[in-house]
């Protein structure tokens, strides 16, 4: 699947409690981490956003965490946002026209989306606390994708939200999924702002493409729509092909570098986003933080294997590596 043939064996490893206690204690693990996740403490991680800013680039923050079952967890998060949109406040640079430079990023399983029947609900109403706090600082909200059987909740969660601000709140659509060039259409049409990106979850082929180049294909798909539609679309890839694929689309859709953006991972290919903003483009930077990054940590190895190799070699007995991120 994808570019790397371990990629559903770390997917499932992701979702593993048992694969979770290895790695998380494995002496080489954090330090790996911190290439990926922008430390665990809120203040770290503005340590990291105001870096970011002075280079140019934007950001989105994200306070991981996901697929809880308790509700006083998902009231902390939803605490900890708000905590977090105050002190993202104090970096914004007051009125400015779109793009925003500062954006947050949700995950509605971290918000109580699963919790049984009531999931659904209690996720919207903490998702409409946050977005009402991002919008009265001027700082967008974009809800993260996650595995498909929650789609159809997320997105109508989205739309309810969309409705009550639709400057800033957006969402995330996966190219590998076979409904969404028909979710493309309809948001370009609404005039969303979307993230596009290939797929982060292990998906059976029923509901989802599964070979490279039958994703490679519905990403260009999707773009195209999106860059033709009437919304925001954000680029989130590194993969050289797409970026110079995005480039050309918007060019032909007569778009300039203040209607469209990439975006690309904390951690990854950061020579390439020095030389995207170079060149005058809009690139934002997914900024994670907080001490549940285990399931991110691992589906950013599955991505790349150019990040699967550099954990792998850095894990070895000399603990020695080549650094490959930036390749």
């Amino acid at each position: 699947m994808f570019a790397n043939p371990l990629r559903p064996a770390l997917l499932a490893a992701a979702r593993s409690s048992r694969a979770e206690r290895g790695i998380t204690r494995m002496p080489v693990t954090r330090r790996i981490v911190d290439r990926f996740v922008a430390g665990e403490s809120r203040e770290t991680a503005l340590e990291v956003v105001r870096e970011l800013l002075r280079q140019n680039r934007f950001v989105t923050i994200d306070y991981l965490g996901e697929d809880t079952v308790d509700p006083g967890r998902a009231e902390r998060v939803v605490r900890e946002y708000l905590r977090l949109l105050e002190a993202l406040a104090q970096l914004s640079q007051g009125d400015v026209d779109s793009p925003r430079p500062l954006e947050i990023s949700v995950k509605l399983s971290a918000l109580g989306q699963a919790l049984g029947e009531d999931g659904h609900a209690v996720a919207l109403r903490n998702a409409r606390a946050i977005a009402e706090a991002a919008a009265a600082v001027g700082i967008w909200m974009t809800v993260d994708a996650e595995d498909h059987a929650a789609t159809d909740s997320r997105l109508a969660v989205v739309r309810e939200l969309r409705r009550e601000h639709p400057e800033t709140v957006g969402t995330v659509l996966q190219a590998y999924l076979r409904r969404t060039e028909a979710d493309c259409a309809a948001f370009a049409q609404e005039g969303a702002r979307i993230r596009l990106c290939k797929g982060a979850y292990d998906e059976p082929g029923s509901v989802a493409l599964r070979r490279k180049r039958e994703v490679d294909a519905a990403y260009l798909r999707c773009l195209r729509i999106l860059m033709r539609g009437k919304g925001y679309p954000m680029v989130a890839t590194h993969d050289p092909a797409m970026i110079e694929a995005a480039a050309l689309l918007a060019t032909a859709a007569s778009r300039g570098c203040a209607d469209f953006e990439f975006q690309m991972l904390y951690g990854i290919r950061p020579a390439e986003q020095e030389r995207l903003t170079g060149l005058g483009q809009h690139l934002r930077v997914y900024v994670p933080f907080g001490d549940q990054w285990y399931g991110y940590f691992v589906r950013r190895l599955a991505e790349r294997p150019a990040n699967l190799l550099f954990f792998l070699r850095a894990a070895a007995p000399e603990g020695r590596a080549t650094i490959l991120l930036d390749r």
